[in-house]
């Protein structure tokens, strides 16, 4: 009997506790010989399998509800939890080969299987003290991966950025943990959202959900503390894949981990509305002046990061929540198979630019909108409110433009239409199914900041229409959009003010020329 209670318990603490094997045995393989050190991937790879099994077991396991009093298992930790060690997997296979050659292996290994174990337990934390800590370690075992090259200067200060943004995140939480432990008496998550939900949040709990929602504009590299998150592409490129599709991500699960507390929070929602609409708006103006294949992936990551925080402030969480997951494997896709983008790039420049047609600008954002809202009020009327369903219609109205051509060509101009409204009714369909998953999450839309958010992207939309019907009037506009409105410039300026530090490095080249001789020399028999 012992036994069967205890092994819910032991499911849901395996995979961190695997991934902590992992990081250890690494750690002792880099001092061991050759052959050992070849077998490390294989033996990572085989404990990251072990514990996607057991992540997957834990989902179905009933009675591992609630841990301990530090923690607990809840449904959109679980599915996280599969979906983190599942990238972990694919990450570390890809690795094993990207890395061939390379002396410092083990280590990469040992920081990766200490981010992915310090992210299961930030996923089962049901405490603030677990909560901070697991979060601190994430940013503490991702130091190493950012600073593999550390002859790379750019490497050196986004890490140097990052450090200082989690040092002040880690100072926001404790002061918003210190605020709710005083109000609810304990640090117990389970209890202060049993309290907020019973007696509402008082002045203590509303300022620490502000100071909550702080912390996580620093996790999240919303602007304008994002330039680590660009200046990292300085990195391998699993270590992109895993910051951008497993790392940077947490920030919204603990979003809607704490929903109950930011619903009774007005400034906390309204804040998170405001930057996570900026950071959207800006930055996806700024991957459209974007040339470099990775750094525009980045900028989509600040983009959707800034998305992901509009929807949590705007009580979406079970869109948040699909779009976690939805970006993550995407993420994940574009960056291990950034080789392939490239070569598509290449042979998309082959052909000449075509402009989309004026007419096809201003119909699309209608069509598209008429699908969305058609086919929700088939599938499922009551799955978001009217204004989301119009930003949808918006954000994927791009898809329904058409372009313009030398000669007029109904054939291929009613194919393209077609496959863009396939598309459109797909992304609706596969949302609309998807917000059916059983994640026990609960949404509580907040209309007034519904009209914010749609006002915002509307606009977003207008200037892509002018961005292509009127570009000479927009050219000022382009270069500070290519610039990033120099946001990240101010702040790498605050970094270095607030904690000096060399980034810059003086490591002789890998090569050194002899000096040629002054005089001829013979040469010995």
């Amino acid at each position: 009997m012992h036994f069967h209670l205890s092994l819910p318990v032991a499911v849901a603490f395996a995979p961190a506790a695997l991934m902590l094997a992992t990081m250890l045995l690494a750690m002792l393989a880099s001092r061991a010989t050759a052959l050992a050190r070849s077998r490390l991937w294989a033996a990572m790879n085989a404990l990251s399998l072990l514990a996607l099994a057991l992540a997957l077991v834990g989902i179905f396991l009933p009675g591992a509800a609630s841990l301990s009093p530090w923690f607990a298992v809840t449904a959109l930790g679980g599915a996280v939890a599969v979906l983190v060690q599942f990238l972990g997997l694919v990450i570390g296979v890809f690795s094993a080969r990207y890395l061939e050659g390379e002396a410092a292996q083990a280590r990469f290994v040992a920081a990766l299987a200490g981010v992915l174990a310090a992210v299961h337990t930030l996923l089962i934390a049901d405490h603030w003290l677990p909560l901070i800590g697991a979060w601190a370690l994430v940013g503490v075992a991702l130091q190493p991966l950012l600073c593999f090259y550390p002859d790379r200067p750019f490497a050196l200060l986004a890490s140097h950025k990052k450090r200082l943004a989690d040092r002040l995140a880690d100072a926001l939480l404790l002061a918003a943990a210190s605020l709710a432990w005083w109000s609810v008496g304990s640090g117990s998550l389970t209890e202060l959202m049993q309290q907020v939900e019973t007696q509402g949040a008082g002045p203590a709990l509303q300022a620490s959900a502000v100071l909550l929602v702080l912390a996580v504009v620093m996790r999240l590299a919303l602007l304008p503390v994002h330039g680590w998150l660009i200046q990292v592409m300085e990195a391998p490129t699993p270590v992109s894949a895993l910051l951008h599709a497993g790392v940077v991500n947490l920030g919204g699960f603990v979003l809607i981990r704490f929903a109950p507390l930011l619903e009774q929070a007005p400034l906390a929602r309204g804040l998170l509305v405001a930057l996570g609409l900026g950071t959207a708006v800006l930055a996806g103006l700024v991957m459209l002046t974007r040339i470099s294949i990775k750094v525009r992936l980045a900028w989509s990551t600040v983009a959707q990061m800034g998305f992901l925080a509009l929807e949590c402030g705007l009580g979406l969480y079970t869109l948040a929540a699909l779009h976690l997951i939805g970006h993550s494997l995407y993420k994940a896709h574009a960056f291990l198979a950034a080789s392939s983008a490239v070569r598509y790039t290449r042979l998309q420049a082959l052909h000449e630019p075509r402009k989309p047609l004026a007419i096809s600008l201003w119909l699309a954002p209608l069509v598209a909108v008429g699908v969305v809202l058609g086919l929700q009020m088939a599938i499922s009327p009551g799955a978001w409110p009217l204004w989301w369903g119009l930003i949808l219609g918006l954000a994927w109205a791009p898809l329904l433009w058409l372009p313009t051509t030398t000669s007029p060509n109904e054939g291929h101009a009613l194919r393209l239409a077609m496959s863009g409204l396939v598309m459109v009714a797909g992304l609706t369909g596969a949302t609309l199914l998807a917000h059916a998953l059983p994640l026990n999450l609960q949404d509580a839309p907040h209309h007034a900041l519904g009209a914010v958010a749609l006002a915002g992207m509307a606009a977003l939309y207008l200037f892509l229409v002018l961005l292509h019907t009127r570009p000479n009037a927009l050219e000022a506009w382009r270069r500070r959009s290519y610039a990033g409105f120099y946001l990240d410039e101010h702040y790498t300026r605050l970094t270095l003010w607030l904690w000096p530090t060399r980034w810059t490095t003086d490591q002789p080249p890998s090569y050194s020329p002899q000096p040629l001789p002054l005089t001829p020399t013979k040469l010995s028999d």
